[in-house]
């Protein structure tokens, strides 16, 4: 039960009650409503006892509901509910108790417990694939669950598919996702108290009718209890108590097996004391381990001399080498100092150069530009040339024209011209029809070849489409052919010729044709610490994955061979060569160390080193961070300085990650490393069933569109035929015209005038003759300059080249040089690298000198520990390591005949241990069982006593709101059979003729159920309580007088929240701040009824 709040006395202040006028909307359109204000009847001081202000609920007060293809409804809502009294009024099927239904199943609650269906996707309006809640609920306060993260509110979004698949979001007060799990919404609504399930805090329509036309009393003490949590309670005990005879049964076992024990500890405690000791033989042996390690101390020392003689002789021999290095850095130096005068020389020529060419570049700039405007000059005479060879030719014609007309004898008549003219009219009105013909039809063309465009480039985009996705499509049935396989085999999922593969390499390894037996593939050597960040370790390993570890390049070409019977050469799997260890390299010193993320390698379980060893060599993976969050991987690489060591990083998203980079992943899962198979493959199987389900589309789409194409070709081909005919028609027309007005008329031209013009003319052309002079002078000066010009540069020109031609020898005496010293620094390196060879070769036999003076250093050390005095022994340590083989046997054979000492002794304290160890656990039990049972008893009594106390609690407060009616009524609890009567008597009857409620009319069984509920309300605790139509079959006054007895408990209990639902108008409530109306909209003609199934299937999971 939570904390109930404290409740002062005050006065109600006098207002109009606000309202909110909601109605039905589309998906797309959910417009804000405008309130309407309700008048009250001026009884507000009646209906409402006076009370404080008290403060409002802090958490789990609804505070808005919001619906979305709900049930019948596209669009319901937002609702803004008020802290204290709620009444929703609307006519039926307005979505009052979808509101309700929604609150149930928006918090969790299944369809069973909403009484309106057996489906979740039952409640997905038809025709839609989905249906949304969004329910907001309070978070303030001391009692505030996670304020830092929601803030004050918590925004609970459930989407339902039309599968029945349940999509939770919890969002904060400003509408960012904090949660996707249902765990979440379970722990928020523990904490708030609200109880989903249970009937009396909220009362569906159906639960109602059930309990007001309910005749068992039994179904009646099962509600209570429900109600008021005892019946949770009740269970929790009978768990408890099964449990704990469970627990006697298992203690009643182990006293058995502690009997058996107790016999086993007594025979090894008899061998133990009967065992007979074999002193002498063991101390001999222990002299000869004395003996044997300061054995392995002389022989070391008798090693370390000549290797001591051997470094000596090796530094003497250093100084040859150091003569012929010196020998030859001379000739170098010498070389050098040769190639760096004659490179001065040919310095000293090329700058000459350089100080020519400035010049010689100005020299080519002026002739080019000269030689610009020369052609300009040119094109100027040409043109003048031109013009007067036209203007001669044109001369010409006029005098021939004239001499023509003074010439022309032939005359015309009129009736001739005039039937000419009419049928020239005539052809060009035919003409002008077909031009408005040819301009139709070619805007109908255009239309045609504009649609077969259109058509085209959406063919060949689906075509495109078609292809990834049937590419797509053939990749995931190849993945989930492997994957199937891989549930008898994981090793197919590298590939499907893997296993076989593998059988070959053990079997080729069997007849000795590898000297090392290869290892692979890697992806199947190691385990993932942690699967969360398999494909992050994908992506970073990649093909290494598949690949295989060779200790030498024979066993490579002969792994090889075995691959190419099972993998074509494109898909052959890597291999690495790399010489097998033992011990994994130490990478301390360059690996990544970081608090909070694990290096590549950190996330992985490798038992073979040689697989370790390989993955550092290949990848580096020991300096690879792994990150969960890409804002955080952002944030470490590259908003701050990188980890020391850390090249790069990898995201739980397969994401790569660089100091300056950042490159997404090409994949959402792992291929290789991914863990829940099954869950894969259904997965998969899905994508594929969606893939070929696009894929009929779009050849569906392209059948249509070449059907498209087909038909328009064929219009525009019909097109074209009519445009040709309509062509080749004025064509004929244009031909008739052109031959009408062409033909031979007697012209009445004034000679005078085309004399004027010819005179005309040759003024123009004794002017154009004077111009083409003047631009042939100006064309010979600019060939002049030109040609003075291009004289200029060639000069500078030829002295460049002299130049150039005297630096060609000191080029070839520099390229010998240089080649000289190419030779001397080749010998001077040959010899650096001969002493470097020589140097080491001496640091090497240093270095084995340092290991046997440390080996020596170890065994004397070792001797030392096990006998401290230095022993002179005579005999090699192969000798003495066969006598302690050959004393190891006898004492062996002593302890198969007597028994092992250490095995024995062992044998009888580990049974004694585990003897007193169960003993103990045993007495422990037995001891917390007692207490158990008395734990148990108070806590039954407790029980009693609690029920009783609601019991008599629920009676009180029954009779108390049955008197405001003037009612008498009595509850008879019935606790050892489970039942629960209720009799009323209405009106000033004789107490003692109470009868039951099934007498009763239905509005006074109404107003009894009321009285009934809010008795319950005063024994349980939860933020809000829901009643729908509570008022059904209500006369007036009952109505009345249950509306008074709920609002002034719901004065009284402020920091609650009351929603009740209810067709009636509501118009006659008293004025209050605390009551808010949200008035429904009428229902939509032709809603359909919803398409819930039937009893026998089961809930819809949650996703």
């Amino acid at each position: 039960m939570s904390k109930r709040k404290d409740v002062s006395e005050g006065t109600l202040p006098v207002k109009r009650i606000k309202t909110e006028d909601i109605k039905d909307c589309d998906a797309e359109e959910a417009k804000t409503t405008k309130g309407k204000t309700v008048t009250t009847n001026g009884q507000s001081g009646e209906s409402l006892p006076p009370n404080s202000f008290l403060s409002e609920g802090d958490v789990g007060i609804i505070e808005s509901i919001s619906l979305k293809n709900f049930m019948c409804h596209a669009c319901l809502g937002p609702f803004k509910f008020g802290p204290n009294v709620n009444f929703v009024v609307g006519n039926n099927g307005s979505g009052k108790s979808a509101v309700l239904t929604a609150l149930i199943v928006g918090l969790g609650g299944k369809a069973t417990a909403t009484n309106r269906g057996y489906s979740i996707k039952g409640f997905v309006k038809d025709g839609q694939n989905s249906a949304d809640i969004s329910i907001t609920l309070r978070n303030r306060g001391p009692d505030a669950f996670k304020p830092d993260k929601y803030g004050e509110a918590v925004i609970v979004e459930q989407r339902i598919s039309g599968d029945g698949i349940r999509q939770y979001r919890l969002k904060n007060q400003s509408g960012h996702i904090i949660s996707t799990k249902k765990e979440e919404l379970n722990t928020i609504l523990d904490q708030f108290n609200i109880q989903v399930d249970n009937p009396v805090s909220i009362l569906t329509q159906e639960m109602s009718k059930h309990f007001l036309q309910s005749k068992s009393e039994a179904d009646k003490y099962k509600f209570f209890m429900k109600a008021t949590q005892l019946e949770q309670m009740r269970d929790d005990y009978s768990y408890i108590m099964q449990t704990k005879a469970l627990t006697n049964e298992k203690i009643e076992k182990q006293d058995e097996n502690l009997s058996e024990l107790k016999d086993q500890v007594k025979q090894k405690e008899d061998r133990y004391k009967s065992l007979s000791s074999l002193n002498e033989l063991q101390d001999k042996l222990e002299q000869l381990r004395n003996q044997m390690a300061w054995a392995l101390v002389i022989e070391v020392e008798k090693h370390l001399q000549p290797i001591k003689d051997r470094i000596k002789a090796e530094e003497s021999r250093s100084v040859k080498y150091d003569q012929k290095v010196e020998e030859w850095q001379m000739k170098v130096n010498e070389a050098e100092e040769r190639f760096k005068t004659i490179q001065n020389q040919l310095q000293k020529i090329t700058e000459e150069a350089q100080i020519l060419r400035p010049q010689c570049t100005t020299l080519k700039d002026d002739v080019q530009r000269k030689n610009k405007a020369c052609k300009e000059t040119e094109a100027t005479f040409h043109r003048y040339r031109t013009q007067l060879k036209q203007l001669e030719k044109d001369h010409d014609q006029l005098q021939r024209r004239i001499e023509q007309l003074r010439n022309s004898i032939t005359q015309s008549s009129e009736a001739e011209l005039k039937e000419r003219q009419e049928r020239i009219s005539c052809l060009q009105k035919q003409l002008k029809t077909l031009e408005d013909q040819e301009a139709t039809n070619s805007q109908q063309l255009a239309q045609f070849q504009h649609a077969i465009s259109k058509s085209r480039d959406e063919q060949e985009k689906l075509g495109e489409e078609e292809k990834d996705v049937k590419q797509s499509a053939e990749s995931r049935k190849e993945r989930l052919k492997e994957l199937k396989a891989s549930r008898t085999n994981q090793l197919k999922r590298f590939g499907e010729n893997m296993p076989a593969l593998l059988d070959a390499i053990t079997e080729a390894h069997k007849q000795g044709r590898f000297r090392h037996e290869p290892v692979g593939p890697l992806g199947a050597c190691f385990k993932l610490k942690y699967p969360e960040l398999a494909l992050a370790v994908e992506s970073c390993l990649k093909g290494l994955l598949l690949s295989f570890c060779c200790d030498n390049y024979r066993d490579e070409q002969v792994l090889q061979s075995l691959m190419s019977r099972y993998f074509g050469s494109g898909r052959r799997p890597q291999i690495n060569v790399c010489e097998f260890a033992n011990q994994v390299y130490n990478v301390k010193g360059r690996a990544v160390h970081h608090p909070d993320f694990p290096t590549v390698l950190d996330a992985l379980e490798i038992s073979n080193p040689v697989v370790a060893n390989c993955l550092i060599d290949m990848r580096g993976v020991e300096r690879i961070l792994l990150i969960n969050s890409n804002s955080r991987a952002r944030e470490i690489m590259q908003q701050q300085r990188p980890p020391a060591n850390c090249r790069e990083a990898f995201t739980a998203a397969g994401d790569q990650v660089f100091p300056n980079r950042y490159y997404s992943s090409e994949t959402d899962r792992a291929r290789y490393l991914g863990g829940d198979v099954e869950s894969e493959i259904s997965q998969l199987e899905m994508e594929v069933s969606n893939k070929m389900a696009k894929l009929s589309h779009f050849q569906q789409r392209l059948h249509s569109i070449i059907e498209e194409i087909r038909i328009n070709e064929t219009q525009m081909k019909m097109k074209q035929m009519q445009k040709r005919k309509i062509q080749e028609s004025m064509t004929k027309i244009k031909l008739e015209i052109s031959d009408l007005e062409n033909v031979d008329e007697p012209q009445s031209v004034d000679i005078s005038t085309l004399e004027e013009e010819v005179q005309d003319i040759w003024h123009r052309i004794v002017s154009g003759r004077n111009k083409l002079e003047e631009a042939r002078k100006d064309m010979d000066e600019h060939r002049k300059i030109v040609n003075e010009a291009e004289q200029r540069y060639k000069e500078v020109k030829e002295k460049i080249n002299l130049i150039a031609e005297g630096a060609d020898p000191i080029k070839d005496e520099l390229s010998k040089i240089d080649t000289e010293v190419g030779k001397c620094k080749h010998h001077k390196r040959h010899y650096d690298e001969k002493r470097k060879e020589h140097l080491e070769g001496i640091d090497k036999l240093k270095e084995n000198l340092e290991s046997k003076e440390k080996v020596l250093e170890e065994n004397t050390a070792k001797a030392k520990q096990i006998y401290a005095e230095r022993l002179e022994v005579v005999r090699t340590p192969k000798s003495i390591d066969v006598e302690i083989n050959r004393l190891r046997e006898r004492i062996s054979t002593e302890q198969e005949r007597h028994g092992n000492k250490e095995e024995i002794t062992r044998q009888y304290f580990d049974v004694l241990e585990t003897y007193k160890n169960v003993k103990s656990q045993i007495k422990n039990l037995k001891k917390f069982m007692q207490l158990l049972d008395k734990i148990m008893e108070e806590r039954h009594k407790a029980y009693k006593i609690f029920r009783r106390y609601i019991s008599l609690r629920c009676k009180y407060y029954f009779d108390s709101m049955l008197s405001q009616r003037g009612y008498h009524g009595k509850m008879s609890f019935d606790h050892k059979n489970a039942t629960l009567s209720i009799a009323v008597q209405p009106g000033e009857g004789d107490k003692a003729a109470l009868s039951d409620m099934r007498s009763l009319s239905g509005g006074e069984r109404s107003f009894s159920t009321v009285c009934f509920i809010l008795s319950l309300w005063d024994t349980m605790e939860s933020p809000f309580r829901c009643l729908d139509e509570f008022d059904v079959y209500m006369d007036m006054v009952n109505r009345r007088i249950s509306m008074d007895m709920m609002l002034k408990v719901a004065s009284s209990q402020r920091y609650r929240q009351f929603i009740f639902l209810t067709p009636q108008n509501m118009s006659s409530l008293p004025s209050s701040r605390l009551i808010r109306i949200l008035r429904m909209h009428d229902p939509e003609r032709g809603q359909t009824t919803l398409p819930f199934r039937s009893r026998d299937h089961a809930e819809d999971s949650d996703d």
